[in-house]
C-alpha cells in the first residue's frame, strides 16, 4: 500500500509517500481502506519529540473514514464494504495510508450520504469538543461559556455544538476571525490580541461570569480564564491544566476537567473506548440534520500532507484540512 512515513521523530516536515507492507486486523480489528484522513496540530506534536511506543518508519494520521476491507477474528457487528469513521490510536500507526487498523468497538457507521471527506474532519477536534461539552461540562440551554480559540476544530465545533443547544457563547479569535467564528454560531467573539478577555466577558455578563470555559490553549491561558467563571462555575482544559489555587473560594466553588480523548486508547476500560463510538454517532447526526458544519477549508492530497502540517504548527489555519487518500 502506499503510506507517507516518517522516518525518524522530528522529520515530519519531510514525510514523504512510499510503498509499504499492507496491515493485517488482529483479533478485535478491523482493517480500513481509507478515503479520507483528517489533519490534526496533535500530529506534527507528536512527531517532534515522537512516541515510546513507535517504530520507524511509522505513519501519522489520527482520523480516518473509509470502507472495511477485513475484520479480524471475533469481530461480528462489522463486515467488508461498511463505510466508517473512526478516531485512531497514537501509539498505532495511522491514517495517512491508503489502509490502517483500528478496534472494531471505536468505530461509527458512516451513512452514504456523507462523505469520506467530512467525515474525516470530525474525530479528534469534534470529539474532544463533544466530550468536553456533554460528558465532562454537561452544558444546556441558558448558560453562558467561553470558547478559547474559536477558529481552530476544537474550538469551532464547540460553538457550534454550544449554540445548537441553546447557549450564549463567547470566544476568543484574532480579529482577522471575528466574521468566521460569528458565522458558526458566536454570540461575542474577543480579540486576544487587543483585548483583556477577563474583562470584556465579565463586561457582557455583567459581571456575574459564564458558567463554563473550554480552553485548548495553555495552563496560563486556563489560569487565567478562572476569573471569568461564575459560582458553581467549570473549567474544561486540554493543553494544561490551570493552577487549581487562584480564585477558588467559598463564595465561588469550581470544578475543573481534564480533556485527554486519545488516552482512552491506552486505559483498559473498553466502555469508555466504546464511547468513542458513540459520541462518533451523535455528531454523524447532527451532520446529518445540518446543526454542525465540518469546517473543511482544505482538501489536500497524501502527498501535501506535510506541508499542510507547517501550516497548522504556524497557525495559519481556521477550521479544518483534510487529506484526500482515495479518489
Amino acid at each position: 500500500m502506499k503510506a507517507l512515513v516518517l522516518k525518524d521523530k522530528e522529520l515530519w516536515d519531510n514525510m514523504a509517500v512510499e510503498e509499504i507492507e499492507t496491515p493485517t486486523p488482529r483479533t478485535g480489528e478491523v482493517l480500513v481502506n481509507i478515503h479520507a484522513a483528517g489533519l490534526n496540530p496533535v500530529d506534527y506534536k507528536t512527531a517532534t519529540n515522537g512516541v515510546p511506543t513507535w517504530e520507524y518508519p511509522h505513519i501519522l494520521g489520527l482520523d480516518g473514514a473509509g470502507i472495511i476491507e477485513q475484520v479480524g477474528e471475533d469481530v461480528t457487528e462489522w463486515k467488508p464494504g461498511d463505510r466508517v469513521v473512526y478516531h485512531g490510536d497514537l501509539t498505532k500507526k495511522g491514517t495517512f495510508a491508503e489502509y490502517a487498523i483500528t478496534s472494531a468497538h471505536t468505530i461509527s457507521a458512516l451513512p452514504d450520504s456523507i462523505s469520506f471527506e467530512d467525515a474525516a474532519a470530525i474525530p479528534t477536534a469534534g470529539y474532544t469538543a463533544y466530550q468536553a461539552l456533554f460528558r465532562k461540562l454537561h452544558i444546556h440551554k441558558g448558560q453562558k461559556i467561553l470558547i478559547h480559540a474559536g477558529a481552530g476544530g476544537v474550538g469551532g465545533f464547540a460553538i457550534q455544538m454550544a449554540k445548537y443547544l441553546g447557549l450564549t457563547v463567547i470566544t476568543t479569535a484574532s480579529k482577522r476571525n471575528h466574521d468566521y467564528v460569528k458565522k458558526l454560531g458566536a454570540d461575542y467573539a474577543i480579540d486576544y490580541k487587543e483585548e483583556d478577555f477577563v474583562e470584556r466577558v465579565l463586561e457582557i455578563t455583567n459581571g456575574i461570569g459564564v458558567n463554563a470555559v473550554l480552553d485548548a490553549v495553555s495552563g496560563d491561558n486556563a489560569t487565567k480564564s478562572l476569573d471569568t467563571l461564575t459560582f458553581n462555575g467549570q473549567i474544561a482544559y486540554i493543553a494544561g491544566a490551570p493552577d487549581f489555587t487562584q480564585g477558588v473560594s467559598f463564595a465561588r466553588p469550581l470544578s475543573f476537567h481534564q480533556i485527554a480523548l486519545g488516552g482512552v486508547h491506552q486505559s483498559s476500560n473498553t466502555a469508555e473506548q466504546a464511547d468513542l463510538a458513540s459520541m462518533g454517532d451523535e455528531m454523524i447526526n447532527l451532520l446529518l440534520g445540518g446543526y454542525v458544519d465540518p469546517m473543511i477549508q482544505q482538501i489536500v492530497s497524501l502527498e501535501d500532507v506535510p506541508q499542510a502540517l507547517v501550516e497548522l504548527s504556524e497557525r495559519h489555519v481556521t477550521g479544518k484540512i483534510v487529506a484526500r487518500v482515495k479518489e
